[in-house]
């Protein structure tokens, strides 16, 4: 598939190190795309997971060699460390590897807008005040996941693509619905006192691009259920992507360039 540039991409919650992270669709993003600036807003290495169990396929170790690669040939990288990587917050203003490492960001558009960039685990009453209630929901979440993760197994024995259950599953509960847009709220009203013009976090898996008052809340969404990010145009317009479903677009735009009219495959892919 050609490749794409982008003025920058923000991308969070990949949890490399968990059998739920979708490591073949980061890494084919990430090889997909290019960029001047790469913004890995947390919760990139999942450090909790590894204290417990060790996994880490050689497909984690090529999306962290992809990473590398762009900081080392002109995309400047910038890691901003989250709850589940908050051992690296102790190497903060330090730079590995061509990436700097930062607990926030500033970033400005092409049109001058100023975006406040951080994980997002500081507005979460949950984590900040209640640890055993965090560990209880993590425990749920978890079960959840592997369930998607069984769905998920059959729908592509079945030929279908992938689907997240555990967003379907998530977003019935009218209390994490609630939840959510708490946390959009408090981001929204923490970005207004700082006087930006908008917010980019992560940390709640769940992707938007919406305007509260004068600023725009945008959340990158996470690559476990959504495989999705922000990405800036050289015109200064930031749009949130799905990547299994931006990936499908492109392919089938190459197929009609290249044809004249869909091929069987890209229809395929289309109904999928």
């Amino acid at each position: 598939m050609k490749k794409q540039h982008f003025r920058s991409i923000f991308i969070s919650d990949t949890h490399l190190g968990t059998l739920d992270c979708q490591a073949d669709l980061l890494l084919e993003f990430l090889e997909t795309v290019t960029c001047d600036r790469l913004y890995l807003v947390g919760d990139i290495i999942d450090i909790w997971q590894l204290k417990s169990t060790l996994y880490w396929p050689k497909v984690m170790n090529d999306i962290v060699l992809a990473l590398i690669r762009k900081a080392n040939t002109g995309t400047r990288v910038t890691y901003i460390p989250g709850n589940h990587d908050e051992l690296m917050r102790h190497y903060a203003g330090t730079t590995f590897e061509g990436i700097d490492i930062c607990m926030d960001a500033v970033h400005t558009t092409v049109d001058g807008k100023r975006l406040f960039v951080f994980h997002g685990d500081d507005l979460d009453e949950v984590v900040r005040n209640f640890r055993w209630v965090e560990s209880l929901a993590s425990s749920l979440y978890t079960f959840i996941l592997q369930v998607s993760r069984l769905y998920n197994t059959v729908r592509r024995r079945l030929g279908y693509g992938y689907w997240s259950f555990a967003a379907y599953i998530k977003y019935k509960f009218k209390n994490a619905v609630a939840f959510i847009e708490r946390y959009e709220e408090a981001a929204s009203a923490l970005a207004a006192r700082g006087g930006y013009d908008g917010i980019v976090c992560g940390h709640i898996h769940h992707p938007n691009n919406v305007g509260y008052a004068d600023v725009t809340y945008l959340n990158t969404g996470d690559w476990v259920e959504h495989c999705s990010a922000l990405v800036e145009d050289q015109q200064g317009n930031i749009q949130l992507v799905n990547w299994v479903e931006l990936r499908l677009l492109w392919q089938a735009a190459e197929d009609t360039a290249s044809t004249g009219t869909l091929s069987s495959e890209a229809i395929k892919r289309r109904a999928a």
